[in-house]
């Protein structure tokens, strides 16, 4: 039987789904170091620079035609200023208030407002054995956000402002999942549309920067300069594909389980490379999550046939 309508954990599904996490939950430590010298919006602007050309650089190798039409162009641009300026503009702000470990679990309620878009917008359907499960990720995400506040002893000032800027990084993330599920963009080329995106991203980061700090500013270490390498190329022009073709399988509410696991992978990182510490409340919160994902993605037994072969009949929740 062929896998008419795949789910996350559909084989072609779930290796594209299980590197874009991995991947993503390195980002985090690797952001930290492009902030201090450069002003974030530069550093977003070099990401997506990077980014954009590694993805022209494929969509030529592919002999793929460059330049779409007006419409699509139009959509590109909208896309690329919501997922490449706005929500990455947001995110590195909050990076500057509040802990990264904070800003990557409160990114996990991405699967809220991508859910609710994903019924309201693409018709996508909503099973209790999904919502389910969201909601018993949320209870983990939850205990996990309570820890790391805890942890980071910031003041409310810093907590206000820091989870603002995450959750308009949140929404505007969200809208780009949502345009990426909608039709005319399962007729466009994945690879031509994201580079526009891309392109069009960076330079609203460019113009954005120069408005606000001036004219651009470099730090020429290597770790620096190996971190701008690493987001643009590994984490946004290798991703980003990958998870847009995710949300156009399966629909932004269980492509956004991503969002949801990136923080337990993060704090794996930060275990290794920042000697964070496990604490009882983030590993409890972590296990509930992980009990969350399990039911939500969990596949539906199917109901045998009279004649005792199975069909693809699934039972109903």
């Amino acid at each position: 039987m062929t896998d008419a309508q795949p789910t996350l954990l559909s084989p072609r599904v779930l290796f594209p789904f299980a590197l874009v996490t991995m991947i993503w939950g390195s980002t985090w430590i690797v952001i930290t170091g492009q902030l201090g010298v450069v002003p974030p919006s530069w550093s977003v602007t070099y990401r997506f620079t990077a980014a954009a050309a590694a993805m022209f650089v494929f969509a030529v190798l592919r002999r793929e035609k460059l330049v779409p039409d007006a419409r699509a162009l139009g959509f590109a641009a909208l896309l690329g200023i919501a997922q490449f300026t706005f929500n990455f503009n947001f995110v590195y702000r909050a990076e500057q208030h509040i802990t990264s470990g904070l800003v990557a679990v409160l990114f996990a309620l991405l699967i809220v407002p991508n859910t609710l878009f994903g019924r309201a917008f693409l018709k996508t359907p909503l099973e209790r054995r999904f919502l389910a499960g969201a909601g018993i990720a949320i209870v983990g995400v939850a205990m996990m956000i309570v820890h790391e506040y805890r942890a980071a002893a910031l003041g409310p000032a810093a907590v206000v402002t820091g989870t603002a800027f995450t959750l308009a990084g949140v929404l505007s993330a969200s809208i780009a999942n949502v345009m990426q599920g909608t039709r005319f963009a399962r007729a466009q080329s994945m690879t031509v549309m994201i580079a526009w995106a891309m392109l069009f991203g960076a330079l609203a980061d460019g113009a954005y920067a120069w408005i606000t700090t001036g004219p651009p500013v470099i730090e020429t270490r290597f770790v620096y300069l190996a971190g701008v390498l690493y987001l643009g190329v590994i984490a946004s022009a290798v991703t980003f594909p990958l998870y847009f073709g995710v949300i156009r399988a399966v629909g932004p509410g269980q492509a956004a389980w991503s969002s949801v696991l990136i923080p337990i992978i993060a704090m794996g990182f930060s275990t290794v490379f920042e000697a964070y510490r496990w604490a009882p409340l983030s590993i409890i919160g972590g296990a509930v999550t992980l009990v969350g994902l399990v039911i939500a993605v969990a596949k539906r037994p199917e109901r045998p046939s009279l004649s005792g072969n199975m069909v693809s009949v699934p039972v109903e929740d």
